[in-house]
This record gives structure tokens, C-alpha cells and sequence, in this order.
């Protein structure tokens, strides 16, 4: 039996090699067999920092058998993963690339805080090149890496076009149906300009709510806390994947009108999602990317891009907790990785039941403004579980807080729950 269209089977391979992930590697071939046409089609192994590949469909693993195809135990799974070498993408050199495309503004803030910080260690080499090139940012002859580039290069989307931040709201009810999105923005530039120019894209888009503030001030604040939302896009740049699947892919910003959705190219690396923010462990898929991104500086602000203290899912949990919104839902797909946060609106729908305590103290403040000692004497209760309530009730967006400072601590239900 012979081929009666190879050039269907060569796309036919092609396409199945795309249901893995991370995507098969083939290289395919034609030959001939006695006058006839072949296929030749060598499939290569998955990288070890990638394995193990799964089916993308399921996320199902298989090994193979003598007699067929079993799916990875638990167990199996892990010691893959705990085989795993860390990725070296970032260390390869930016072919075309020279010192010239260093921006030399992010150069010097970065030269001046590692001999502030690390002055006995990196910082002691006095020759700029020298430091330069033992801190990984470039090799001898000033050729940047990919990793000195995307932190400190003055465009790098001139070599990775698709290292960029792509951020879009969702219409407003009020626009016409011709508005397919708002303050759609393409964000380039190394990562502390990019960081930077997403929060202010953050801050012209996200809605914003009215809060009083527990001494008597009212300010106004983003529907989403601003530096939840840097932790995330920070995250986002430095661990995305850097392997040459992932260079058509951009990280993504989706403003829905209940959600806020981030997502970028790779899986998590060394870690699981149940593990996120529970473990004091750092886990960087571009070590060499992190390590230089310790030491740069936010043009604007002066802060650091990272701090790679294993801070950053718990900074987010803490200011979702204090703005009453829900936990962060983190899934991890393999190819991508994608933050979900929900609105305020979305999270009412999901809130659990008040608890008895917390029911009796809500509804005795619809009456008006009351201290711990008013609800002591009225409820019945004592201090500790009153003042507990209290807190759950104002975590949860459905108290406010008002006083202090010398003056007496009242509470009050919020303006939606009145």
C-alpha cells in the first residue's frame, strides 16, 4: 500500500505534534522505498526542564509500555517534575545585538544599586563591563543575553516582537455596539518601563469606589488594589516562558466588567498551584532573568521590579483580603498561566453565608453607628468575638470603620448593605 497524499500526512503530523504540550518537536522528511514514497518522521524527546508532555486536551501523561500506553501515577508525575533541570533560555546570547542596545539609563540605576547592596559580592568589580558580564547581563565583546536584554535593553521587542504587554477593557454598558474594547494598549519596552507603563494603563482604566477611611477621610480607590496588580504583571514578565514555542505569544491583560483577567506564556515551574503563597520557596523559571531583576529599579518610583523573598502571592492575598476582595484563582495550564481576580460585585455572589455572630452584629448596625461596648451591652456577646465579627464584616466590604486616634471607634454597615 502506498501513500496517496504525502503532503496531507506531513500536515496531518504536524498538526497532531500541536496536541502536546509543550508541542512535539518532529523533523519530517521524504524518502523513497523500492520507487515508492516515505515519510520519515523522527520525533524528539520533550526537554527535561518540560517533562512530563501532556496531552493538551486532558492534561493527561503517558508512559510508554511494551504493550501500549499507561498513565502516569501521582508519583511518577512528581518525579519528573523533581528531575527537572532549570531552563536556560535566558543566558543565550541576543543574536545581532551589541552594547548600543542597552538603554544606559537603566544600566547605570542597576550598576548603582548592585555596588549598593551587594558591595562584597557582585558590586566589588569596579570595570562596568566586568560587572556586566559576571552578573550574566552580557558576554565578553558586550553582546547582551536574552535575560540582560529584556531587563535592561532599550527595545528589546526589536528581537522579541511578541515580549509585550497586551491590555484591553471591556466596553462600559453605556458604549455603543460598535465598541468592541477600551483603552486597548500595546505595552513595549524592557520590563521596569513595561511594569510601569501597565500601571498607569491600571489606573486610567480600573474603575474606581468612594472609601472612607477609618479617620473620617474619604479617598478614592481602584476596583482592583494597584499593587496586587503589579505583583501579578511583574510575575507575569520574569516567569514567562522564554523557550522559542513561546516567542508568538504576549502576555495578556483582559479588563472584564466583573473580572480581572492576567495571563502569559508557560506553566508554573518547581511548583504547583496548591503550593502558591503557602510555601517560602522561590521558584524561578528564568533564574538568570530574576537574579538580574533584583537589582533594577522602576524608573518612576525608584522601587525594585522584584523582590524574590517567595512575597509575592501573599503581598496579593493580603491587599485582595484588605480591599474585601475574593482570593486570587491561579491556573496553571501547562503552555499558560493565568491570574483570575474577581470584582467586588462578582465576589457578593459568592460569599458565603454570615455566620450567627456575624449576622446579629450586621443587622444591629443598621440602625445606626455603633461602638464594641454598645453591641457588648445590646448583644450579649463578649469583646473578643464582637471584635472578631467586626473584622470579618469590614473584610468583607460590609462594615466600615470610623474613628481612632484618641477619638471613639464606631461602626457602620456600607452604603450598599444599609
Amino acid at each position: 500500500m502506498h501513500l496517496a497524499d504525502p503532503q496531507a500526512l506531513k500536515q496531518g503530523l504536524a498538526t497532531k505534534a500541536r496536541a502536546y504540550t509543550p508541542p512535539v518537536r518532529l523533523s519530517i522528511d521524504d524518502g523513497t522505498v523500492d520507487g515508492w514514497p516515505v515519510i520519515v518522521a523522527r520525533v524528539h524527546e520533550c526537554d527535561p526542564s518540560a517533562k512530563p508532555c501532556r496531552v493538551a486536551a486532558t492534561g493527561a501523561a503517558y508512559m510508554r509500555g511494551y504493550d501500549g500506553d499507561f498513565l502516569l501515577s501521582d508519583v511518577e508525575v512528581q518525579g519528573f517534575l523533581a528531575a527537572r533541570r532549570p531552563p536556560l533560555f535566558d543566558r543565550r546570547p541576543v543574536d545581532g545585538a551589541g552594547p548600543d542596545d542597552l538603554d544606559q539609563e537603566l544600566v547605570a540605576s542597576y550598576l548603582a544599586t548592585v555596588r549598593e547592596r551587594d558591595a562584597h559580592g557582585l558590586g566589588r568589580f569596579t570595570d562596568d563591563a566586568e560587572l556586566l558580564r559576571r552578573a550574566g547581563v552580557t558576554l565578553a565583546g558586550g553582546q547582551p543575553t536574552v535575560a540582560g536584554l529584556l531587563a535592561l535593553g532599550v527595545h528589546p521587542q526589536q528581537f522579541f516582537p511578541r515580549f509585550v504587554i497586551q491590555a484591553a477593557a471591556e466596553p462600559l454598558p453605556q458604549d455603543s455596539a460598535a465598541v468592541r474594547a477600551r483603552n486597548q494598549i500595546t505595552i513595549t519596552g524592557a520590563i521596569p518601563r513595561m511594569l510601569d507603563a501597565a500601571l498607569a494603563w491600571a489606573r486610567r482604566t480600573f474603575d474606581t469606589r468612594i472609601v472612607q477611611n477609618p479617620d473620617g477621610s474619604v479617598t478614592d480607590e481602584p476596583a482592583y488594589p494597584l499593587l496586587a496588580f503589579r505583583e501579578i504583571i511583574a510575575n507575569a514578565l520574569i516567569h514567562r516562558d522564554l523557550d522559542d514555542w513561546s516567542q508568538a505569544f504576549a502576555v495578556e491583560v483582559r479588563l472584564r466588567r466583573d473580572r480581572l483577567v492576567v495571563t502569559n506564556p508557560g506553566g508554573l515551574y518547581g511548583i504547583t498551584v496548591d503550593r502558591l503563597g503557602h510555601d517560602a520557596v522561590t521558584s524561578a523559571r528564568n533564574g538568570l532573568l530574576v537574579g538580574i531583576c533584583q537589582h533594577v529599579r522602576s524608573p518612576e518610583s525608584g522601587g525594585r521590579v522584584i523582590e524574590a523573598l517567595a512575597s509575592g502571592i501573599p503581598t496579593i492575598t493580603q491587599q485582595l483580603s484588605s480591599h474585601a476582595l475574593p482570593p486570587a484563582q491561579f491556573i496553571d495550564a501547562n503552555i499558560r498561566f493565568t491570574v483570575l481576580l474577581r470584582s467586588t460585585t462578582g465576589a457578593a455572589a459568592s460569599r458565603p453565608p454570615l455566620g450567627p455572630t456575624e449576622l446579629r452584629i450586621h443587622d444591629a448596625l443598621a440602625s445606626g453607628p455603633r461602638t464594641v461596648a454598645e453591641l457588648q451591652a445590646t448583644l450579649d456577646l463578649t469583646g473578643p468575638n464582637i471584635r472578631k465579627a467586626l473584622r470579618n464584616l469590614r473584610n468583607r466590604g460590609l462594615i466600615h470603620q470610623t474613628g481612632g486616634q484618641g477619638r471613639p471607634t464606631t461602626y457602620h454597615q456600607t452604603a450598599a448593605t444599609a
